[in-house]
């Protein structure tokens, strides 16, 4: 029998935190929704404060407004909202939704694919700053820089949710989920909170704040996607 089929001596209990805050209504505040959007939020406060500071951009010359970004969050909560909602359709539960199309905007039931919402706010970059004339890979770097702290979120709400959890594994601190089978895992989830969220969002600020790469058009945004992926 493999060992990772024995539990460990030592491990840590699930904390079975609901995945629902509150319940306004028929419509349930989940914890990944509250990622989603407090990520959002995060992101374009972090964003502004960036395209504000002259001392990070060549020559002094602030590359767009606050005024732009303050436009822009429309534009990328839209993206979230329906390229998270469109990937969950499509690569988690088609035949569902098939069956049930009306299903598809109930998207207070949850269901959402972070890949799929990361694809849609990219596409809104690429459609707001056409529109505005403002260079695409300069919002893709000053929107990436403070995205990793959302990331961070989504993955604790991942954890709180009881999904996308690791190998099995007789560490320590390994964990026994409920939908996990009848072994203990890796909770990968908080490593990737960790790694992609507060360490990923570190390296961006000493390169847009120490390294001045936001003067190098596609370096921050490119590290980003080294560090994500």
């Amino acid at each position: 029998m493999s060992e990772y089929f024995l539990l460990p001596l030592a491990s840590l209990p699930f904390p079975n935190i609901d995945p629902v805050i509150v319940y306004i209504g028929p419509l349930a505040v989940h914890w990944y929704g509250v990622g989603y959007i407090v990520g959002i939020l995060f992101a374009w406060w972090y964003a502004k404060r960036l395209v504000t500071n002259a001392r990070l951009w060549p020559d002094g010359h602030l590359p767009m407004k606050p005024e732009d970004l303050d436009d822009f969050i429309v534009w990328a909560a839209i993206g979230v909202v329906l390229g998270g909602r469109t990937g969950y359709v499509l690569f988690y539960d088609l035949p569902r939704y098939i069956a049930h199309p009306l299903d598809i905007f109930a998207v207070w039931q949850g269901g959402m694919s972070f890949h799929g919402g990361l694809l849609g706010v990219i596409l809104a970059m690429t459609l707001f700053s056409l529109k505005r004339r403002i260079p695409t890979w300069t919002l893709f770097d000053v929107v990436s820089a403070g995205v990793p702290v959302g990331l961070g979120l989504v993955r604790v709400a991942n954890f709180i949710n009881s999904e996308l959890w690791g190998r099995p594994s007789n560490v320590p601190w390994a964990i026994e989920f409920p939908n996990g089978g009848p072994f203990t895992r890796h909770p990968s989830q908080l490593y990737e909170a960790l790694l992609e969220g507060l360490v990923l969002f570190l390296v961006l600020r000493f390169l847009t704040h120490s390294r001045l790469k936001l003067k190098a058009p596609r370096f921050v945004g490119g590290a980003f996607i080294c560090g994500y992926g």
